[in-house]
């Protein structure tokens, strides 16, 4: 299931909003921004294959696989493992929005590509996955706080809904899978479409577990990666290998994992592992009720601060507490900025110590080049936003990418470049386009960038 809350929200959509502005931007940013005309939505190319390879140990990969495969997000245990037999046959029904398809056939040749599955979309009713592209608000009737979602035994919402109570549609009574649903919004942006694709055909197919100790893997609630990695295709690969089958238990997985791991990864044999310690569940339901739904701003600034003071207390040094910064960071930085900047800048050094987690240092570096823009110092947030579109790009996150290159346009104005600014803010809106969406949502947050200039505000 991939949640609305995290990077989704957090990261993405609000990527570099004004540091201390409350309610809609001044006027004379939201005209020189807003006015614009759009150009084409820009896509990512064809023939990419994932960011980066995989650098973990292959003993460290084994323990993620183990957790991955035996254990739903809630933490309840799955008693065997279990896969789809023979060809997987994947169909799409409902409304889906243009380019659902692409991206569809897009993932699909990646999957037969990276992963080696006999994978292949058809138009068949009696597809093993059906894809039914439905409404937000229908998704969000069943799971408030999820964008998307996948269930067992299933092939539409309304067979979903007369199963829910039932045993039908637990996964843990499964002993191999035949049929499975993923339910995908068709009113969100097209990388919302494509990031629930990815997320939800990977579970469909393989883990159902999320882990937030993994930086290198969309099987994370923090939804920093918007398409599977390197690491995530390894791990279908080894899902679906010939050591493994229907009915197998943790034990005896784990007994054929070493030998199965050595011969898809040898590198993998020759890294130091890191052996992170276990995510506990405080620290989980801290950082949930502080990015989810239904609770107000002062819960989830409160919510936020447990969740930095267990990751500082639980001894660790790495891309969690590095999280616990920045979500700090931005649940209080419209009150004190000063404190969001400190732990800005904390979690830009934890993240910089680790090269697996540049794209993750991506989005505080566009924090701390916003903050930069808004003291009026160009030549600071040019600094800071140096390499990071490339990065975005990469990684095919658009709107991170269109929000670095609204920020690097103001930045370039503010050094006098202003032809340079004019052509970057241009460039930037083919890929807000696809990460945004509407045209007035690309508006917004050409605007929201701009406010923060204070050439553009009056100071």
């Amino acid at each position: 299931m991939r949640l609305k809350h995290a990077a989704f929200l957090l990261m993405a959509l609000a990527a570099c909003q004004p540091l201390s502005q409350a309610g809609e931007p001044p006027s004379r940013a939201a005209h020189s921004a807003g006015g614009m005309d759009l150009p084409p939505m820009k896509l990512f190319s064809e023939n990419r294959a994932g960011p980066g390879q995989v650098s973990a140990s292959n003993a460290d990969i084994a323990r993620d696989f183990l957790d991955l495969a035996f254990r739903l997000e809630s933490g309840r245990e799955l008693p065997v493992l279990t896969r789809f037999e023979g060809t997987i046959r994947v169909r799409m029904t409902g409304t889906a929005p243009t380019g659902m398809r692409t991206e569809l056939d897009r993932v699909l040749a990646r999957m037969r590509r990276e992963a080696g599955l006999d994978i292949q979309r058809t138009s068949a009713s009696d597809a093993n996955v059906t894809i039914q592209a439905v409404s937000g608000d229908q998704i969000r009737r069943f799971l408030p706080q999820a964008a998307c979602f996948v269930v067992p035994n299933v092939s539409s919402l309304a067979e979903y809904n007369r199963a829910r109570r039932r045993a039908q549609s637990s996964w843990t009574g499964l002993t191999k899978r035949e049929r499975i649903a993923i339910f995908v919004p068709n009113d969100v942006s097209p990388q919302e479409v494509r990031d629930c694709l990815h997320e939800e055909l990977a579970q469909a197919l393989g883990p159902l577990n999320d882990l937030y100790r993994l930086d290198n893997s969309v099987f994370n609630d923090d939804n920093v990666h918007t398409v599977l990695t390197p690491f995530d295709m390894l791990i279908l690969r080894a899902f679906y290998a010939d050591e493994l089958q229907n009915g197998m238990t943790k034990a005896q997985v784990a007994a054929r994992l070493p030998a199965l791991l050595a011969r898809l990864n040898p590198a993998g044999e020759r890294r130091p592992t890191r052996n992170l310690p276990e995510t506990s569940r405080d620290w989980i339901d801290a950082i949930q009720n502080a990015l989810g739904p239904g609770t107000s701003n002062l819960e989830r600034l409160r919510a936020a601060g447990r969740a930095l003071d267990i990751a500082r207390r639980s001894g660790w040094s790495d891309h969690r507490l590095a999280f616990s910064h920045y979500a700090y960071a931005r649940l209080v930085q419209s009150t004190d900025p000063q404190a969001a900047l400190a732990s800005y800048r904390r979690a830009d050094a934890l993240y910089g110590r680790n090269p697996d987690t540049a794209i993750h240092r991506a989005f505080v570096r566009a924090q701390l080049a916003a903050h930069a823009i808004a003291r009026s110092d160009g030549a600071a947030a040019l600094s800071l936003l140096k390499g990071q579109s490339d990065l975005a790009r990469r990684h095919e996150n658009a709107a991170l990418l269109s929000s670095l290159m609204m920020l690097e346009a103001e930045a370039l104005d503010l050094v006098g470049r202003g032809e340079a600014a004019q052509a970057t803010r241009r460039d930037s809106l083919g890929w807000a386009r696809y990460g945004f969406g509407p045209d007035w949502a690309v508006r917004a947050k050409l605007s929201e960038v701009a406010a923060l200039n204070p050439n553009r505000t009056g100071g």
